[in-house]
């Protein structure tokens, strides 16, 4: 009975397991979108997940800083031999258990110190967009350059017959006498330099396609990595001046400057503020004992003591204060330079990449233009090769124009995407684009 039951159950299994790796197999192979392949490249990234880490580790830094300003609350107990005036190593007279309540009310240097600290988190939080941004930015090349390129292939590979029969044609032609023997050669050549074209754009397929997975984590071992051809949402064409505020707002590397600028001021008013009191409360409560010859020295003997109050120390004179103050005066004026020419090099760069952007847009146009054109002829050269009106060797010619054109166009159309999603990066708005 157990023997029965247990073929049917084994079997079961065995159809489950199959199941799963069918399903597995099949969600492995399901083409990746843009979208999907820069979520994956988001989530995968190393240089990202170390950049997060860099950041939490600014802020736990940024908020040890600023802990002298929280309550902080000891208590503390030991036992030990007196001989003699009862004391301790650090000085306080020995105590069976004791407390002690610290709070930093005002303490400018302190201050200054938390206000780095944070500067410091920012900064690093300015890395962690930055390693973002450039992660999206080169997923999104590498998938949209992996789309035309294939595209590309296809095109090729289909006017790969289109050579054929041209050098068919020419060599007959020249065997019978109609056209010179260089004309083979010139046909030869052509179906070479075709040839040549397959097998480069077959070495940039496999190199994007395992810089793809290596960006995505996604292992395609049976067969290559299968991807939707996608291509981000047409941008609606913004002025320059706009570009111009969205870049100077958003870049990185001018918050930086504008945060070490910032720390410098802070910095200035930090150093002056050595010459200002420092102010704690503070408290302690401690539990004396006998036995550590309080008798001996003191009139009155008290077990329980408690000590509350406030403790200010003012700085008399610092020369060292003085030079630092003026050494963070002289750096901020060079930051205040180098932060106004900053800020003029993103202006014009900025416009040259929305020049550059509406120049290869145009020109993507231009080339669409070319390759309908391109599509027209040969459609009316087959109706005349049908009509008895042109001959086979011109329409495998248009059809190799034809494939030319279809290529140069996915090229213009890669680099006005590529050109754009620049654009975006450069403005903040890529993390718009894919959110």
């Amino acid at each position: 009975m157990n023997e029965a039951l247990r073929v049917p159950r084994l079997a079961g299994v065995i159809i489950c397991c199959g199941l799963s790796a069918s399903a597995a197999f099949s969600q492995e192979q399901e083409p990746l979108t843009l979208k999907q392949a820069v979520t994956l490249a988001v989530q995968h990234s190393s240089d990202l997940a170390l950049a997060r880490a860099r950041y939490a580790i600014a802020e736990q830094q940024a908020a040890f800083e600023r802990s002298p300003f929280a309550p902080n609350l000891f208590a503390g107990s030991g036992a030990g031999y007196t001989l003699g005036f009862p004391m301790t190593a650090g000085g306080a007279p020995p105590a069976i258990f004791d407390i002690a309540y610290v709070q930093t009310v005002f303490n400018r240097p302190l201050q200054g110190q938390a206000h780095a600290a944070e500067r410091r988190a920012d900064l690093e939080r300015l890395t962690l967009d930055d390693s973002r941004d450039g992660v999206i930015l080169r997923t999104a090349e590498v998938f949209l350059d992996l789309v035309q390129v294939r595209q590309a292939l296809a095109a090729r590979r289909g006017a790969r017959n289109a050579s054929a029969h041209i050098l068919e044609i020419t060599e007959s032609r020249v065997a019978e006498g109609h056209e010179l023997p260089v004309e083979t050669l010139r046909a030869k050549l052509d179906r070479a330099r075709a040839e040549q074209a397959i097998v480069q754009l077959e070495g940039r397929e496999g190199t994007l396609a395992t810089e793809l997975e290596r960006l995505t984590g996604v292992r395609s071992d049976t067969r290559p990595l299968e991807v939707v051809p996608d291509r981000i949402a047409a941008q609606v064409e913004q002025p320059a001046v706009d570009l111009v505020a969205r870049a100077l707002a958003s870049n990185s590397e001018l918050r930086r400057a504008e945060y070490e600028q910032r720390a410098r001021r802070d910095q200035v008013h930090h150093e002056r503020a050595a010459y200002w009191p420092t102010i704690d409360v503070v408290g302690e409560y401690a539990m004396l004992a006998r036995f550590n010859n309080y008798d001996e020295f003191f009139l009155r003997f008290e077990r329980n003591n408690l000590n509350v109050g406030i403790q200010a120390r003012w700085p008399i004179f610092s020369a060292q204060a003085t030079s630092a103050v003026r050494v963070v005066q002289a750096e901020l004026r060079q930051i205040d330079v180098e932060l106004r020419h900053r800020r003029e090099e993103i202006e014009a760069a900025v416009r040259r990449a929305s020049q550059r952007t509406r120049e290869l847009n145009v020109a993507r146009d231009t080339a669409a233009l070319e390759f309908a054109l391109a599509e027209e002829q040969v459609r009316m050269l087959q109706e005349r090769f049908h009509a008895d009106r042109a001959n086979l060797r011109d329409v495998e010619r248009a059809r190799l124009d034809q494939a030319d054109k279809r290529v140069a166009f996915l090229q213009a159309d890669f680099d006005s995407q590529q050109a754009t999603l620049e654009l975006l990066k450069s403005t903040g708005q890529l993390a718009r684009v894919f959110p």
